[in-house]
């Protein structure tokens, strides 16, 4: 069994002026989701968090800073996905020597029509590459922006050749039929669906959990849901998170995610973003102002300056 369970926020990156990645922000941020923020765990360096838009040594240079904080390890997993090889094995190899619960395995996302058998050869080089003990490894599911899927059969495949070191899937895909199905044919394999809403049915299909975007700011909501002490408990704070969801995700996702965390905090530089990646028009931010007003955030929201 993993160690990583429950409420799991793709954490935001928040960037210094010149797009850097603020690291103090970072651990900051990491620390308050862990805390007040109501969250079991942290998927650091994934799609939230704007991985794939960094260079490795940025990415490396963020993960030895949420290693030398003192923040629990036990409670990250860290994205290692890149689209050339030698990138992934370094990253998911530095995930292992730095101590990372996790580390998140985007498959290779240039080349499309990858085929099963080609994306276990893909993953089991990895593997060996970066060597199976010690190493906590977690595919990522997201074929609308990988492009390249991992199918249930290669899923099962490689958890039966790495049965040590395969410990679950985060599935970003929106297939509640395809999660459910891993967590019921894998006994022991941890699967984290993507959005909060998931978290209402975890117990009857076998889920670990949730990773969210959103989790970033609808954490404690979304914990009440998962370990509540009443029915009725549970029920509010899902009703909360997945009304808060729904406002965001009416904005593009990592936007509108950072666009929430600047209008909660009222610090401005939580809009900025890697291009191609941009903030909210000001119209846009308006609009969301104006929607999470009439949810449970209502109260936190800010001025920003």
């Amino acid at each position: 069994m993993g160690i990583l369970k429950g409420v799991i926020a793709a954490a935001a990156t928040p960037l210094n002026d010149d797009l850097s990645i603020n690291l103090s922000g970072l651990v900051q941020h990491c620390a308050y989701l862990l805390d007040k923020g109501g969250c079991d765990g942290i998927n650091l360096l994934g799609t939230t968090g704007e991985a794939t838009s960094f260079s490795l040594e940025q990415r490396i240079e963020a993960m030895r800073a949420i290693a030398s904080s003192g923040l629990s390890m036990s409670r990250f997993m860290v994205g290692t996905g890149a689209a050339a090889f030698d990138d992934a094995v370094t990253l998911t190899a530095s995930a292992k020597e730095l101590g990372f619960a996790g580390a998140l395995l985007l498959p290779p996302f240039y080349y499309k029509g990858i085929d099963v058998d080609a994306l276990v050869a893909y993953v089991t080089a990895v593997v060996e590459r970066v060597g199976a003990e010690g190493l906590p490894l977690y595919l990522y599911h997201f074929p609308a922006n990988s492009g390249v899927p991992y199918a249930a059969d290669g899923v099962k495949r490689l958890r039966d050749r790495f049965p040590g070191v395969l410990k679950g899937l985060k599935d970003s895909s929106g297939d509640l039929d395809y999660s459910a199905g891993l967590a019921r044919d894998l006994p022991g394999f941890d699967v984290f669906p993507s959005a909060e809403a998931s978290i209402g049915k975890a117990s009857e299909l076998g889920f670990a959990g949730c990773i969210s975007a959103t989790a970033n700011v609808t954490g404690p909501f979304a914990q009440a849901a998962f370990t509540g002490t009443s029915d009725g408990d549970k029920a509010d704070g899902l009703a909360a998170a997945v009304h808060i969801r729904g406002e965001i995700s009416k904005f593009p996702l990592v936007a509108a995610v950072k666009e929430t965390l600047a209008l909660t905090s009222g610090h401005a530089g939580w809009r900025r973003l890697v291009p191609p990646l941009g903030s909210l028009s000001a119209a846009q931010s308006d609009a969301l102002r104006t929607a999470l007003a009439q949810t449970e955030l209502g109260q936190l929201l800010r001025p920003v300056s």
